[in-house]
């Protein structure tokens, strides 16, 4: 059976797969939605299979389609490649989704993904912060930082860098309620019931015994402004705690226990330069928070 297809069709499969939707594939691309959902019938019935299930929240990859999906990325690295060849230059191109938490995406990744951006014009990163595992396997994204080994098959994976926390609490609120001792009049700002498995929270409890919780929130962020709001006392990354005016140090006697920061990628994206550099960027950058 011949089978006809063109590179055309295929960058808008590789959007749509990218995208999940055909309106964040046409965003992309700059075509219409109705063009590029034909586009996609036309190259799976040249295919002979299917390469999504349309499903109410967008296109997932079908089996196949996960099977053309990484044979294709070869072909655009191959082409990217061989392009910068013909025009002497060595520029990254192409789209890149980024997925961590909400606090480490914006304190440490944002200021390394924006100075990258600069001197990789042709490359576009997407930076998506959420609390959920994204799945590598289903392309919800192509690099992720997450504070916890992987456990999925086929994740190449690394320590990014291991991330020391501190107790915290507002000048004003230390001032007022004295040396923390074992709590007695103390508050406490912790992570919601959801995340109570994390370390330091059974860690600030054993310390502050005669606390009390007074607040809790799913982010460190909101965490860190309850605390410079004179709330009471919150565990917070050093990073994030330290350049915060307003917010000192208080010594229990020891710190909490840090945590280790994973980078995990699938192993069909381990030969793509755009990935490969950005993340030996990322790296280096976050060696030096440490």
């Amino acid at each position: 059976m011949k089978i006809h297809t063109n590179w055309d069709d295929l960058k808008i499969f590789l959007a749509v797969a990218r995208g999940g939707t055909l309106g964040a594939a046409a965003k992309l691309l700059g075509q219409s939605q109705p063009t590029m959902g034909r586009r996609i019938r036309a190259l799976e019935q040249s295919l002979g299979h299917e390469l999504f299930h349309r499903t109410d929240d967008g296109f997932l990859l079908t089996y196949e389609g996960e099977a053309v999906l990484r044979n294709v990325e070869k072909m655009e690295d191959e082409a990217l490649a061989v392009a910068r060849k013909l025009s002497g230059q060595q520029q990254l191109e192409g789209l890149l989704r980024v997925s961590t938490t909400e606090w480490f995406g914006a304190h440490l990744l944002a200021p390394v993904l924006a100075g990258f951006s600069a001197a990789n014009p042709g490359l576009q990163i997407e930076l998506v912060t959420e609390t959920r595992l994204v799945s590598l396997a289903r392309r919800e994204a192509d690099l992720v930082f997450r504070f916890r080994q992987f456990e999925e098959p086929d994740v190449i994976q690394r320590k990014a860098m291991h991330v020391a926390f501190g107790v915290y609490g507002s000048s004003a609120y230390l001032k007022k309620a004295g040396p923390p001792g074992d709590g007695h009049g103390h508050s406490l700002i912790t992570m919601d019931t959801a995340y109570g498995e994390l370390a330091d929270v059974p860690w600030l409890k054993a310390r502050l015994p005669r606390a009390r919780v007074a607040l809790r929130a799913n982010s460190r962020d909101v965490q860190a402004q309850l605390c410079r709001s004179g709330a009471g006392l919150a565990v917070l990354p050093r990073c994030l705690g330290d350049q915060l005016r307003g917010l000192k140090l208080a010594d229990l006697g020891q710190p909490p226990p840090g945590r280790d920061v994973w980078a995990g990628y699938h192993k069909d994206l381990k030969r793509s330069p755009r990935l490969r550099t950005l993340l030996a960027a990322t790296l280096e950058a976050l060696a030096r928070h440490e």
